[in-house]
Formats: structure tokens, C-alpha cells, sequence
């Protein structure tokens, strides 16, 4: 559900603006001023609807626009192309988010829901209150670079732009560019599609740009941060089982799970998907060490047939199962209440018998943590600290730490300016190529609308000679663009809304 404080501060930020709008252009003394005053800065209010316009950056779109006129002939024509691709490609991509969604509905497999190419993103809910600012900055930088495409091409085309603004419907940020509409109808249908194909396009190349740098940020950060020495730990979540002395601290440098090494975060991710999908491993302790002494109670069978020796609620002691040769062959189970830390430090891990007589010349036994299903015991390496042993779900171990390539190479140098750089372009990245997605859409009111009018007029003049019929065409795919569109933004939400 949408957190209800986040609703109260958006609804009592939205009603005071609009309560002293309304009560300025009531007031008798003071109206004319202020809409004067709204209107020699560009500035128009409406309900949860603020926005800015302004021609201050007429002159910067006109000299974009005289810049090599070959090489944006060719930038733009790209970009038709481009363009042209994308409404298909973006129509696809619905279809198989919907079919993911309705999917997901339908199924109570979490994996599911992984899978979804697209989803609706709602502060508070599926996006983190801790990186609004992230999410509101790529936003509206995705924007800006949107309309500059369409501002820069309308240009180049002669139709000339009246201003650029930008607004704020209920949270969310966004610019636009207002074209001469008279000097738009004017121009070829092939002309306009190049204007109306820059946004996606410069969205498309943004997204490029964005992943470029996010591929070549240890390059350029290599005088000042190192990588592939570990996992550098940027944060632990307060009271998870990875906090406390003996767990991990901010600054630390993950290098292992288990015997499964550790050189960034790609390898943490993997190591914990690996252990949680393969048999618990197992630590080689002298056969000596297993004396009826470990013992403290008498097992009892879990619920899902685990068995847990330990009754004694010690902290520091867990249950280990191992095999016990009874003569001609015959093996039997046997479990052992010990001391966790005393007997995995500094043994060697084994998954049968054999691994530990292979590797000692005392007598030794694969000894197994007796755990639930899904549960396991993981030794997280981190020196010159001794190991933080995790016993839990390798989920929630992931969710509980947050990690980065990036170890600086100076002690004065902060921990999380790679990680800002990381973190903005990734959702330069994911909002850029969703904007490019969404417009691409033959949807009313949005940029697909007039890229999918000018392609029919483009395309259909000799076959369609009469223009309503044409028009009756457009009109019939824009309804089930704008259909598409709205059910997978319908399910979305109430996917991330209301279950």
C-alpha cells in the first residue's frame, strides 16, 4: 500500500498552494499584481499542476540547430529510423509485460515478478524514500533531454519554438517545448517525423551515454578508487542479522562466502544466489572433537524434518549432523550440539568424508549445520576481521548489506561518491529508456500520437488516397495503443499498490 504520511504531506503541499492561489486571485488589493507577477515569470497554476515556461533558451536551441547541418541530417534522419522501430519494438514489449503481469497475478511464485521488463514506479511503495532525489533528478534531466531533441530538430526544419518549460503534475517532474503549431502543418509528413522521433531518440542515446560511463567508471576512477580487491561495504541495515560486533561494519572489505570468492559485487550477488541453491556446506572437524559432551539435550525433529540438537538457547552454539561408520559399511546420522565459532574457524569446508581425509593426516569428518529448508550458515570473510558467521536466509543478507566495486585508494576520499555516480546513472538509464518506451507508444497525448499521423501520411498517400480514412486508421491504432497502455499502467499499479 502507498505510505499514508507520503499521501498527507503530497495532499497538504497540493491544498496550500492551491488555497493561496485562489485566495490571492480573490482578493481585490492584490490579484493584479499577482497574476501579472505569474505571468512575467512564465509561471501557471492548477489543481496538483504547476508550470514554467520560458524563451531564455531560444538562442541555445538555434545555435544547436546550425551546428554541422550535415552530421544532424544525419543525426536526425538516425533518429526517424530509429523512431519508426520503436513504436513497433515498444507495442512488443507491452504486450509481453502484460502477458508478465497477469502472470504474476495469477501465480504466487515471487520469481515471477522479477521477471518484468517494465513496471510502474511508485515513491514510497517499490521506490526507496532514500533515493527520491536519484529518481526526481534522472527524471527530469530525462525530460530536458527529450524536448531538446524536439526543439533542435523543429528548428532545423524551420518551425520555430515559441518557449520551454517544465512542470510538476502531483510528484512528478517533466519538460516540454511549445512548437508554432502553423509552422508545424506547413512542413512534409516525413519532416515532421523527424521532429517528433528526436525525443525518443535523444532519450535512446541518453541511455546509451549513461551505460557508457557506468562501463568506464572504474577507468575513469582508477587514480583515486581500486577494484577487484572485494565487495566494499557502504552500509548495514540497522538490528539485520548482519549489524552487531561481530558483524560487518561500513568500510569493510567482503572478500569470500563460504569457499566462493568475492572481487566486487557481481561476485557477492552470485555467491549468495549459488549458496542458496546448493546443499549446505559442510567444515572438516576432527573425529576427537566429537565426543557425547557436545551434546545438550536430545533432538527433536523441526517441522520439515530438519533435526536441531541444541536446546540450550546458547547464541554461540549450533547443530551439526554427521555420518558415523557402524561396521560392514553401514553409516549412520548422528548430530552434535557445538560451539559454532570454535569448530568452522579456520577448517577447511568438505561436502563429503572423503574431502576431509584428503586433506588431513588426523582423523577427520565432514560435519553439516543441521538447518531448516532455505536457512543457511554462511561464513562471510572479511579481513583482517575474523569471519561474521550468518545463519538466515542469503536474501535477507543481501537486502541487509549494500556493497560497491569501488575501494578508495585514500583514506580521505568518501565512500560514496562511486556510489552516487553508479546509482544516478543506472536511473538515467532505467527512467531514460522507459521514457523512450512510453513515448514510443501510438498512444493519445503522447509523442507517439504524431509520430504514428505523419508516418500514415507519410506511408499511406498512394494506397489510402482519402485522408479520413487514413485518419479513421490512426485513429483505430492509437485506441489500442492507448488500450495497451493504460492496462499494463492499470495492473501495474494495483500490483504494487494493493498486494
Amino acid at each position: 500500500m502507498i505510505p499514508v504520511s507520503l499521501v498527507i504531506g503530497v495532499m497538504a503541499a497540493w491544498c496550500a498552494v492551491y488555497l493561496a492561489d485562489t485566495m490571492l486571485r480573490s482578493s481585490l488589493t492584490h490579484r493584479i499584481s499577482y497574476e501579472s507577477w505569474l505571468a512575467s515569470r512564465g509561471l501557471m497554476l492548477s489543481p496538483f499542476h504547476v508550470r514554467w515556461q520560458t524563451t531564455m533558451f531560444n538562442r541555445l536551441f538555434a545555435y544547436c540547430a546550425r551546428i554541422r547541418p550535415r552530421a544532424l541530417y544525419l543525426w536526425f534522419n538516425s533518429g526517424l529510423v530509429f523512431g519508426v522501430v520503436s513504436m513497433v519494438g515498444s507495442v512488443i514489449l507491452l504486450v509481453k509485460t502484460l502477458q508478465q503481469t497477469v502472470a504474476q497475478m495469477t501465480t504466487d511464485n515471487p520469481r515471477i515478478g522479477g521477471q518484468q521488463t517494465l513496471q510502474v514506479v511508485v515513491p514510497g511503495v517499490n521506490l526507496p524514500t532514500n533515493q527520491l532525489a536519484y529518481f526526481f533528478i534522472a527524471l527530469l534531466l530525462s525530460g530536458v533531454i527529450h524536448e531538446l531533441g524536439h526543439a533542435v530538430a523543429a528548428l532545423r526544419e524551420q518551425v520555430r519554438v515559441n518557449g520551454f518549460g517544465m512542470f510538476i503534475f502531483v510528484v512528478y517532474p517533466g519538460a516540454f517545448v511549445d512548437l508554432f503549431t502553423t509552422h508545424l502543418n506547413l512542413i512534409s509528413p516525413t519532416q515532421q517525423l523527424r521532429i517528433f522521433c528526436a525525443g525518443v531518440w535523444h532519450n535512446f542515446m541518453l541511455c546509451v551515454a549513461a551505460l557508457t560511463f557506468l562501463f568506464l567508471l572504474p577507468v575513469f576512477l582508477f587514480p583515486m578508487y581500486t577494484t577487484g580487491a572485494g565487495a566494499l561495504v557502504t552500509d548495514v541495515m540497522q538490528g539485520s542479522a548482519a549489524d552487531g560486533p561481530r558483524g560487518l561494519s561500513v568500510g569493510d572489505i567482503v572478500t569470500g562466502l563460504e569457499d566462493c570468492p568475492v572481487r566486487g559485487v557481481e561476485d557477492w550477488t552470485h555467491c549468495l544466489s549459488h549458496l542458496s541453491h546448493t546443499p549446505q556446506t559442510g567444515y572438516c572437524v576432527p573425529t576427537a572433537s566429537l565426543q557425547p559432551s557436545w551434546a545438550h539435550g536430545r533432538p527433536y525433529k523441526r517441522l520439515d524434518g530438519t533435526v536441531d540438537c541444541c536446546s540450550n538457547n546458547s547464541l554461540t552454539d549450533l547443530c551439526f549432523s554427521y555420518t558415523k561408520p557402524q561396521g560392514k559399511g553401514i553409516r549412520d546420522k548422528e548430530y552434535a550440539c557445538m560451539p559454532v565459532r570454535k569448530m568452522v574457524t579456520g577448517t577447511r569446508v568438505c561436502h563429503t568424508d572423503e574431502d576431509c581425509s584428503a586433506s588431513s593426516q588426523l582423523s577427520s569428518v565432514c560435519v553439516t549445520p543441521s538447518l531448516e529448508n532455505q536457512t543457511r550458515f554462511i561464513r562471510v570473510t572479511h579481513p583482517p576481521h575474523s569471519h561474521m558467521l550468518f545463519v538466515g536466509y542469503p536474501p535477507h543478507l543481501h537486502h541487509a548489506v549494500s556493497l560497491t566495486n569501488f575501494v578508495p585508494r585514500f583514506g580521505f576520499l568518501h565512500l560514496d561518491v562511486p556510489v552516487f555516480l553508479e546509482t544516478f546513472c543506472k536511473y538515467v538509464v532505467s527512467l531514460s529508456g522507459a521514457l523512450a518506451v512510453v513515448n514510443s507508444v501510438p498512444c493519445f497525448a503522447l509523442d507517439g500520437q504524431w509520430m504514428l499521423n505523419a508516418l500514415l501520411e507519410a506511408t499511406l498517400v498512394t494506397v489510402v488516397t482519402e485522408r479520413q480514412k487514413r485518419e479513421l486508421i490512426g485513429f483505430f491504432l492509437l485506441l489500442a495503443g492507448s488500450a495497451l497502455l493504460a492496462a499494463n499502467v492499470a495492473l501495474g499499479l494495483w500490483m504494487v499498490t494493493a498486494r
